[in-house]
């Protein structure tokens, strides 16, 4: 961050807190039997997951840690606080994980990247999905921690993101067919030292010139990452954004030592698409894409890693929107607003199948283990991103100038 950054109050100093003890207690009993559960269903590392998702959950919330409105408070006004905080996390991941997936082991647990064939059919998706995150109102961990913090909103999106996700699986073929390299890993292609110097290197450049056009724009820097005028609290929030970026990484590593593989979250959702059409009748084991998976339509949804995950996760953030004394859901919502988070819910779910992840399996967990495919998507995500941000007033929706806090 500059020397010359500037500090801006967003908001008057807030009023004490008010814990919304209910839903607190709801969250934190679900927590706990679902350590009990998870444990006796799968073994312990399921339960651990299950509370990494839990902790993914309030980092997200506390640290208003959403990928979508850092972009899109770039594009709209050139306020680059939250680029530069994703390109630190992104440089503190790839020293962490580069060394170890190299060596394939953590911990005498084989471990592997997220990598995935860079081609045509991830330049698509990854587009369709940053328009959809704009009009959604999120990404895929911004939607499930805006649901947990009692977004009545964004429970529209995850319902339409999970009937886009698994309406990309019914169309299987025709994308899996588009031009593509097979996956490539720079880890294992270059080394690790050398492919972290390239990654450090693209980071810092960046960050470089989001800083860059931020000054040109207002003059300073914003570098402070707290934007309430209350001070950071561990567990009420709102945390810096380092924080939140730190412990996204951490949580990440915990999730490779853990499972085997680094944090992902949409795969869960064209699962119980899935499950609920097959639950209706309908032969989705026959469908190319499930029928190499036909093991985990069989099998409870609780010995999915990434659905234990994403269920936790929401209930993190229910229970930090909680201690906060935030959780209070709208349940009447603008009729425009309503169609943005069904069409944006649809790009979300379609485009993430595509693109073989979204802003976390593909661009977080995606670049953290050295895939090509990544490096396709980013581009691809922010520039529909950008489209969707210039169509969010046709759905009702601002177009904030600073990031504000809790939103996504």
């Amino acid at each position: 961050m500059s020397a010359n950054a500037s500090s801006l109050d967003f908001a008057p100093a807030l009023p004490p807190v008010r814990t919304n003890r209910a839903p607190l207690w709801i969250s934190l009993l679900l927590l706990l039997g679902g350590v009990f559960y998870f444990n006796d269903l799968a073994g312990w590392r399921q339960a651990a997951l299950w509370i990494v998702g839990a902790l993914l959950g309030v980092t997200l919330y506390h640290a208003s840690f959403g990928f979508t409105q850092a972009w899109r408070v770039f594009v709209s006004d050139r306020r680059a606080a939250g680029l530069r905080a994703q390109m630190l996390m992104l440089a503190v991941g790839v020293l962490l994980f580069f060394p170890v997936l190299s060596q394939g082991s953590l911990f005498g647990q084989p471990v592997a990247g997220l990598v995935s064939p860079a081609g045509v059919s991830v330049l698509l998706g990854a587009f369709l999905f940053g328009i959809g995150m704009q009009l959604g109102g999120g990404c895929a961990s911004g939607t499930l921690f805006a649901v947990g913090g009692g977004n009545t909103r964004m429970v529209v999106t995850l319902l339409f993101f999970v009937i886009g996700s698994v309406a990309a699986t019914y169309v299987f073929p025709w994308w899996s067919a588009l031009p593509a390299i097979k996956p490539t890993s720079m880890v294992l292609a270059w080394g690790p030292a050398p492919a972290i110097v390239a990654n450090l290197v693209v980071f810092a450049l960046i960050a470089w010139i989001a800083t860059r056009l931020e000054r040109r724009r207002h003059g300073a820097v914003i570098s402070h990452a707290s934007r309430t005028s209350r001070p950071a609290s561990l567990l009420r929030g709102p945390w810096p954004l380092v924080w939140g970026g730190i412990a996204l990484v951490v949580l990440n590593f915990a999730t490779l030592a853990l499972a085997g593989r680094p944090w992902g979250i949409t795969s869960a959702f064209a699962l119980w698409g899935a499950k609920a059409l097959a639950s209706a009748g309908i032969d989705v084991g026959s469908w190319a894409y499930w029928a190499k998976q036909q093991k985990a339509l069989a099998a409870p949804v609780g010995m999915d890693v990434t659905t234990v995950m994403d269920i936790g996760l929401m209930l993190g953030a229910l229970a930090a929107a909680s201690v906060a004394g935030k959780f209070a859901p709208v349940w009447k919502l603008p009729l425009r607003s309503l169609l943005g988070a069904i069409v944006g819910g649809l790009l979300l779910g379609f485009g993430a199948r595509l693109a073989y992840g979204c802003n976390i399996g593909a661009y977080f967990s995606g670049i953290l283990s050295g895939s090509l495919h990544a490096w396709l998507w980013l581009p691809a995500a922010f520039a529909g991103s950008a489209l969707g941000v210039y169509l969010r007033p046709w759905f009702g929706l601002n177009v904030e100038k600073t990031a504000a806090p809790a939103v996504c």
